[in-house]
């Protein structure tokens, strides 16, 4: 599990927009992206266009092909600017930001509560 989580506790290998990515076929990408943006919108309260829903390699990816809002998000960016595999390594576990999105996802919490819980 640990090797497609998130710093936040995501897994990367069930995100729709890591899966549209893999997807060959160009019709069902681009259902799946319209797809995605409703998803977006309902969970998260962001509106993105299906254009605007690019290919991501997932969070800790060091190439280009990197979702914007994972680009974006700050819990990403200190995570990977500390080194951390994820959150639950943080010696701040749980700060702000990420109490803040665990109210939004809250089996990502319980997957970093399971990591943080081994240590």
């Amino acid at each position: 599990m640990k090797d497609s989580l998130s710093y936040c506790g995501l897994v990367c290998g069930t995100c729709p927009i890591y899966l549209a990515t893999r997807e060959q076929n160009e019709e069902k990408r681009r259902k799946m992206r319209i797809d995605i943006t409703r998803q977006i919108e309902e969970h998260y309260g962001q509106e993105f266009k299906p254009e605007d829903v690019t290919d991501c390699d997932g969070c800790k990816t060091k190439g280009q092909r990197l979702f914007s809002g994972c680009r974006n998000c700050l819990i990403r960016k200190c995570a990977s600017k500390k080194k951390l595999e994820n959150c639950a390594y943080c010696s701040e576990y749980a700060c702000e930001k990420l109490e803040e999105f665990f109210a939004k996802d809250p089996e990502a919490k319980d997957r970093l509560d399971k990591i943080r819980n081994t240590l």
